[in-house]
């Protein structure tokens, strides 16, 4: 029914509102009939009356004595007609403020009754001005809201019906209240500006700041002088992260502003690298049990900053069982422009908690003769009047009765957020609210046009779709030289004071300005703070600290926790190359080529060129365990050449073992060959001096091998293999069997002969790249496959009837060179830089002595301390042991 009327006006005409009023009185008929059907958004928690008592105060009012004391005392007085504060005019504003809310005890609040004050003061103010609206009165009809949907519907519907039947001789009011001023909270808000949106009548907010309220489709007619939460939340979240607080909790209730503001600023904060430690939501109607459950969890946190979106009477239950019942301290507060200069917290009982609060306020003024007006507010039993009898009666209140306050008491001496004028905000936002009604009227009604001698033109007939038409275009500059005016979406200009809760001499808190935040300067000049003039909580002058874990430091770098926000972290060390110099570094800068981070990780210096030395301690014992190889090999070769002619030195093929003993001196003079700074051909002589030595080597061990199992054959009769296998067809199988190895190394070292190189990977260390890997590997295979038939050889003769058993001293030192080449793989292959070459050495010493002693340090044993064994007898087994 509603777009009919918009499309079609005329065809109603003057009965538009008739039919509205009628279909509003039904309505609110049926909604009245309903007290519990309040859905769990909305604010406040108004519910039915249960037990109602009339009683006669100092005034002769009559007002409501007895109610559920979980209730609000918004009601009517009588039922005739429901409470309001009136004037009569050409043309009538209406206004919705919130003069109850409700906590564990209903509360008249003396901010909101100042609100509604103020616009009093600025219609008289208007009234009283000679050339805005001359020679045309404004009216008011203000109603209380109690700052709930419920009764915020039912407070607008009486606010029309109630003006539609007062009388009134102007043409002027072509609809019963052609604008609205109000209201508070942003669910009331969205309630009644649904409802006003389909008739086109103007709703200007002064405090509800709900982002949800942009959307003017489903809001086509509200307009209001408070930025959008968009540009408070955006503020805020550049507050917290600018003081370096990442891991904050947040508070909030079930209705939409705080909802929809605690929803963005937790989204926007994420994206700067916040981390929300904590939510907490305030039901409209908080039980004993989750008001403690709530404190509990937030003493418990380890977030020492808590950001809260909501009013100060939704705080109230709380903060008194944290401050007052708890004494919990040492918990930064950031406000929202709701609660932020709210007098009622600024109790002693809360200073502990509240001191350094901090949050975004509205600009405040002072605005001329706005004091007086306030102070001279009286009492009076006429009709009318009834919501100033509340407050005096609230604020002088000094007996168990109403009969002891008289109406003469003189508030200048009384201490009240109402009287308190110094700065006013949502003051001002209702004073530029009524001013910019006044100023839409002013070009509807064509005010400045010539001939009409500065008079408007008051018999002209309006709709209020044309005072919305003209209040979405209204364009001035106050008294305050502020411009006022409203954007495409109907906001305001966005500016914010920083304010600081502080102490005074008095030990009273007062809210001092301590920066600003303009939303429409461009990014990185819209914050502007004092830092040095804040105070923290507990009257502390440092920044608070609020995170998860300390920052990392140099050196160092975050490491998340698991299934933990990333606020939470270790710290590890860098690792080697790579460096952090900058507190909380999430990683670490890998140093550029051929520079190396120094020991503590925060800076990269020139890399030092590090290889193994014969100057460093490994390098000395390894040259140390050469040289005593060398000496052995050298001492055992002079044994046993003193003492060749001796029978055991014959048995074993002596030439064969001075040539054994002479590859196991080329295989530890081979290790000096890796000791020391690469050169060209260091690089080149290295793997081709190990792999030759080695085979060689193994080839003597493989001859002497065959030869005892051959010449334990030829004892049998017959046989003739060892005759076959003389000193010859030795030589011969050792050529044979080292020359595959020298032609591998020969066209190893031709092809892809290895280079010294810098390798950057691990400091920087000089060491020999092989570009063809494959060669070192099949060298090492090759010698393991000898290893692998003189083992096997070696074993299958270990039986042999011989007094000194020659296989099995070869099977043993077998299987020593197989347990260290087979150990030296891994160990090779996962050593970093210069120990990869020290790893190799080992190897090669470990084989080499284990060759050396296990073949021929039994030999020397006899030739040296058993000198009667060294016969033939006892070689043969035939000597007696």
């Amino acid at each position: 029914m509603g777009s009919v009327w918009i499309k079609y006006p005329t065809l109603i005409g003057t009965n538009y509102w008739l039919l509205y009023c009628v279909f509003f009185r039904l309505f609110s008929v049926v909604f009245t009939g309903i007290p519990d059907a309040v859905d769990d958004s909305v604010e406040g928690g108004v519910n039915k009356i249960e037990s109602v008592e009339k009683t006669v105060n100092c005034f002769g009012i009559k007002e409501v004595s007895a109610v559920d004391p979980s209730l609000s005392q918004c009601v009517k007085l009588c039922d005739s007609e429901p409470l309001a504060l009136h004037s009569e005019g050409d043309v009538v504003i209406g206004g919705v403020f919130p003069l109850h809310y409700v906590a564990s005890n209903p509360h008249f609040d003396h901010r909101a009754f100042r609100w509604m004050m103020t616009m009093v003061f600025a219609v008289e103010e208007i009234n009283r001005n000679s050339t805005l609206l001359p020679d045309v009165t404004l009216g008011y009809r203000i109603m209380d809201s109690c700052d709930h949907v419920h009764t915020s519907l039912r407070a607008f519907l009486s606010l029309e019906i109630g003006t539609s039947q007062s009388e009134s001789s102007s043409c002027l009011s072509g609809s019963p209240v052609p604008a609205v001023i109000g209201l508070a909270s942003s669910s009331p808000t969205r309630a009644v500006a649904h409802t006003l949106g389909p008739f086109n009548i103007p709703l200007v907010s002064y405090f509800a700041t709900c982002t949800c309220l942009t959307d003017k489709h489903m809001y086509p007619s509200f307009l209001r002088t408070v930025p959008s939460d968009f540009f408070q939340v955006r503020g805020l979240v550049q507050l917290v992260t600018f003081l370096g607080w990442l891991w904050v909790g947040t508070i909030g209730t079930t209705d939409d502003y705080s909802h929809y503001g605690i929803q963005a600023f937790s989204n926007q904060f994420r994206q700067q690298g916040g981390c929300v430690a904590f939510h907490l939501t305030i039901p409209k109607s908080p039980t004993v049990e989750e008001i403690q459950d709530m404190a509990d969890k937030l003493q418990s946190s380890t977030a020492h900053v808590v950001v809260v979106f909501a009013t100060e009477g939704q705080l109230l239950d709380l903060l008194l069982e944290v401050s007052a019942s708890r004494n919990v301290t040492g918990i930064q507060c950031v406000a929202s422009e709701a609660w932020v200069t709210a007098s009622l917290l600024t109790s002693p009982h809360f200073h502990s908690l509240l001191e350094g609060t901090l949050g975004f306020s509205f600009p405040g003024v002072w605005i001329p003769g706005l004091k007086d007006f306030l102070l001279n507010v009286r009492p009076s039993p006429r009709p009318g009047m009834e919501f100033v009898n509340m407050f005096w009666e609230e604020h002088f209140i000094v007996g168990p009765t109403l009969l002891l306050c008289t109406g003469s008491e003189d508030l200048r001496y009384a201490d009240s957020s109402y009287t308190d004028v110094s700065q006013v905000r949502i003051s001002y936002n209702v004073y530029k609210a009524v001013y910019a009604i006044a100023h839409a009227l002013h070009n509807l009604l064509n005010c400045d046009s010539a001939g009409l001698g500065k008079k408007c033109g008051k018999h002209k007939s309006f709709t209020s779709e044309q005072l919305l038409h003209h209040l979405k275009s209204v364009n001035f500059t106050n008294q305050f030289d502020e411009k006022i005016y409203f954007d495409s979406s109907g906001e305001p200009v966005p500016l914010y004071d920083i304010i600081n809760w502080q102490k005074d001499s008095k030990d009273e808190i007062r809210f001092t300005k301590v920066g600003s935040y303009d939303g429409s300067a461009p990014l990185g000049q819209q914050l502007k703070i004092e830092q040095s003039t804040i105070v923290w909580t507990e009257g502390q002058s440092q920044v608070p600290v609020s995170q998860c874990s300390a920052p990392c430091p140099p050196g160092s770098r975050q490491a998340r926790r698991p299934r933990e926000p990333h606020c939470c972290f270790d710290c590890l060390p860098c690792a080697d190359g790579e460096i952090s110099n900058q507190t909380g570094s999430t990683e670490c800068t890998k140093c550029p080529e051929y520079y190396w981070s120094d020991r503590e990780r925060v800076k990269c210096v020139v890399g030092v060129e590090e290889f193994l030395s014969f100057y460093e301690t490994m390098g000395i014992i390894l040259v140390a365990l050469t040289v005593l190889g060398v000496v052995l090999t050298a001492i055992i070769f002079i044994v046993f050449h003193r003492f060749r002619s001796t029978p055991i030195v014959k048995a074993n093929n002596s030439e064969i073992s001075f040539l054994l003993l002479l590859s196991l001196k080329l295989c530890f003079l081979c290790s000096l060959v890796f000791i020391g700074q690469p050169s060209l051909w260091t690089c080149r002589l290295r793997q081709a001096a190990f792999g030759i030595s080695f085979v060689l080597c193994l080839s003597c061990l493989l001859v002497k091998t065959i030869v005892v199992l051959l010449a334990f054959r030829a004892n049998s009769p017959g046989s003739r293999s060892l005759k076959l296998f003389g000193p010859s067809q030795q030589r011969t199988l050792i050529l044979c069997t080292t020359a595959p190895q020298i032609c591998l190394c020969a066209g190893w070292l031709l092809g892809a002969p290895p280079f010294p190189f810098r390798n950057p990977t691990y400091q920087i260390i000089v060491e020999c790249k092989e570009p063809w890997p494959p060669g070192f590997y099949l060298v090492l295979g090759y010698i393991g496959l000898l290893a692998f038939i003189c083992l096997l050889l070696a074993f299958l003769g270990r039986k042999l009837p011989d007094t000194f058993n020659e296989a099995r001293l070869i099977t043993f030192s077998m299987l020593i060179f197989w347990a260290v080449w087979i150990s030296f793989i891994p160990a090779y292959v996962s050593s970093p830089g210069k120990f990869s070459v020290a790893v190799e050495i080992f190897a090669i010493l470990a084989s080499s002595f284990g060759l050396l002693l296990c073949i021929f340090l039994p030999k020397c044993y006899i030739i040296l301390m058993r000198p009667e064994r060294n016969v033939k007898k006892g070689i043969t087994g035939k000597y007696p042991r």
